[in-house]
């Protein structure tokens, strides 16, 4: 039974109101001043207090003050007669809950006592319904989905209820996984049977990663207007929904998704994006700007190169950019001081890498692991990195200064658990969610494999090069020494294969308010 304390200097005014809260099944103790409603909180500990403002004596804002220091943690309901904004202002100050004008009727109370006792489980109650009752529908839309618009469109939804179902502590959650996991096997299908047709020439296609600057930067810049575009690697559309918000209170907001070219790793898919051209293409246009699967140096070290090449090859010679790749929250800090010597340039390209290394440190740290122990709390790091680092002070002078800014990512990713065994000799790949080479040893039914990489715009080292993706959740483990492989990768977040997190990513307008 929930315990409440009602403190009022006319307390035996309020009987009815205290015998309509006892029939509900509530104990109700009473005060009538605050010195003894304190004595009363730290002897009773109630779990909501019923506070009136105007007493004689101790007031209310003096007995709240004092209660505060004693129950920091209980919801406190001022009720008063006074409207003036000042006594407001300071309730509100103190951290009260609610905020009553008298005369109060039985449904006000009851009200306020729900939204301050038993939200929790009223919303948890309330969303699982609603899922339920979506169910049926979503099922059937993974059957019915044709087109990249129906991903899209069924993605957002997924990605919908997965924030609310977790933010509410639903039960439903373990059944929205296993829709998730149905969706997206039936996603890598129809990948599988459009992919390569995406790669004709003239074909109809989605949005993807070689067509965003033309769909989306070009047509800014034709028009008049200075922009940032803002990379976040590793960027998936949930980790989007969670910083929204903040942003939302300093830009208005244009939001949409793309498709992201397979691998869905930053060699490919951020290269393509820069260029504005298929990875195969690269090679062969420029093939100095291309570093091999084999190579040992860094895979995206000519990003601004490739980002010339595009404006060059389309003919728009007076652009004027800059490229920025930050690390850490030194260079991010050294960016904002030089914001203002960046207003003349036409397009301004800035690459975060946090998500990035934070899905890296998940893998190799046993802390990090803790912290981000599922998408729920992977999501909740990604807001508090974004929220308390350079990166929100980034958006806030890059809005003061009138830019309007492009946001997305080159890939998304996705927490694996299901290894499958996979061979290949000491010149394949490292990466958990695609292999390439001439020697590889896989069952075909448990990938997406390509014998014609040039078909699919990829780039063959040998004659004989096969690529593979995994999907879903799985992930490639090798047979040598496969129970510490397993162990050490399983639940960690990856990215390279076929899945709605890694393809389906945010493509983001943001215009200063």
């Amino acid at each position: 039974m929930k315990k409440i304390l009602w403190v009022d200097d006319e307390i035996d005014l309020l009987k009815p109101h205290i015998i309509f809260l006892k029939g509900k099944g509530y104990d109700v103790l009473t005060v009538n001043n605050g010195r003894d409603a304190i004595d009363m909180a730290a002897e009773n500990r109630p779990d909501l207090i019923f506070l009136d403002e105007n007493m004689p004596g101790l007031s209310g804002l003096e007995t709240l003050s004092r209660i505060k220091q004693i129950l920091p943690l209980t919801p406190v309901i001022m009720i008063t007669k006074n409207e003036e904004e000042g006594v407001m202002d300071q309730a509100v100050g103190q951290k009260i809950a609610d905020y009553l004008i008298k005369p109060v009727n039985p449904s006000q109370i009851l009200l306020s006592i729900k939204k301050n006792l038993h939200a929790d489980d009223l919303v948890s109650r309330q969303t699982s319904g609603d899922y339920r009752s979506e169910f049926m529908k979503i099922a059937d839309e993974i059957a019915c989905c044709n087109t990249f618009a129906d991903w899209q469109k069924l993605y957002s939804r997924l990605v919908y209820w997965e924030i609310e179902l977790a933010a509410s502590a639903s039960e439903m959650a373990d059944m929205l996984a296993m829709q998730q996991q149905e969706a997206n096997a039936a996603f890598a299908r129809w990948v599988k049977l459009n992919y390569e047709g995406w790669m004709k020439p003239d074909a109809s296609r989605p949005l993807m990663s070689p067509d965003v600057f033309r769909s989306k930067v070009f047509p800014l810049i034709d028009n008049g207007e200075k922009i940032f575009f803002i990379l976040i690697d590793n960027f998936r559309l949930d980790q989007w929904k969670t910083i929204a918000p903040i942003l939302a209170e300093i830009f208005s907001i244009e939001e949409n998704t793309y498709c992201s070219i397979l691998p869905t790793a930053t060699q490919y898919a951020r290269n393509a994006i820069f260029s504005g051209l298929m990875p195969l293409e690269i090679e062969r246009m420029f093939p100095e700007l291309w570093v091999d699967e084999d190579d040992e140096q860094g895979k995206n070290l000519n990003e601004s190169p490739l980002i010339q090449t595009q404006f060059e090859r389309f003919r728009r010679h007076g652009v004027k950019f800059s490229y920025n790749k930050i690390n850490d929250s030194v260079a991010g800090e050294k960016l904002i001081r030089e914001l203002t010597n960046l207003r003349d340039n036409d397009l301004n390209v800035v690459v975060l890498n946090f998500i990035d290394m934070l899905s890296h440190a998940r893998t190799e740290s046993k802390m990090i692991r803790e912290l981000a122990a599922n998408n729920a709390a992977y999501r909740s790091l990604t807001e508090s990195w974004f929220r308390h680092s350079s990166a929100l002070d980034l958006f806030k002078k890059i809005a003061s200064l009138g830019f309007k800014i492009i946001l997305t990512t080159d890939h998304g990713t996705i927490r694996v658990d299901n290894p499958v065994k996979v061979v290949g000799d000491r010149n394949t790949n490292t990466n958990l969610r695609y292999k390439l080479g001439k020697n590889l040893s896989y069952n075909p039914r448990q990938v997406f494999e390509i014998k014609r990489p040039q078909q699919f715009g990829l780039p063959a080292p040998n004659v004989s090069t096969t690529y593979i993706f995994a999907t879903g959740r799985d992930f490639f483990a090798y047979p040598n020494n496969y129970n510490y492989y397993v162990q050490y990768y399983t639940d960690t977040f990856q990215h390279g294969g076929i899945s709605l997190e890694e393809m389906l990513i945010p493509l983001i307008t943001l215009s200063p308010k």
